[in-house]
């Protein structure tokens, strides 16, 4: 059942950001994405160094849809932070452990393995952290983005 909600969670993203840009039409394989140019911080990132972001489609500094992919090395954390647009994100490989609140703590953390959907609301704070397998996560949203960490000492 959760493999037929990412399936569907996936639809609706492409679906809307269709609907929006019906003239920039898009179909990438895995093997394309793996082609695309790579680089660190890019906006609607945590501009944590040694995360490697491709942009899938649109632009996230400007305005309309986006989606990102993050590969997230191992042992990584990503301090609190938020976004001004709200924005929906699946695990494609890896684990990620995702929670919701103002301090990166243990206990809010729930861990989503390849398949798990879950929401950045705008506004929300949020942090996130990786194990020894890293994670890979594809984010979309309606830009232009940004992203604002909720203690100045956990900016990048």
């Amino acid at each position: 059942m959760s493999r037929r909600l990412a399936i569907t969670a996936v639809a609706l993203l492409l679906g809307a950001s269709a609907a929006a840009a019906q003239d920039h039409q898009t179909r990438l394989t895995p093997a394309d994405i793996r082609a695309l140019a790579q680089g660190g911080a890019t906006a609607g990132t945590s501009g944590v160094s040694g995360i490697r972001t491709t942009v899938l489609y649109g632009d996230p500094t400007k305005p309309g849809p986006y989606t990102i992919a993050l590969r997230v090395p191992p042992n990584m954390r990503i301090a609190a932070h938020s976004h001004r647009d709200d924005r929906t994100a699946i695990v494609v490989g890896g684990l990620w452990r995702f929670g919701y609140g103002r301090k990166a703590e243990e206990a809010l953390v729930k861990t989503l393995p390849p398949g798990s959907f879950y929401s950045e609301p705008a506004g929300v704070d949020h942090f996130a952290m990786t194990g020894p397998e890293g994670a890979s996560v594809y984010i979309s949203g309606f830009g232009p983005t940004s992203t604002d960490y909720v203690a100045a000492s956990g900016t990048p």
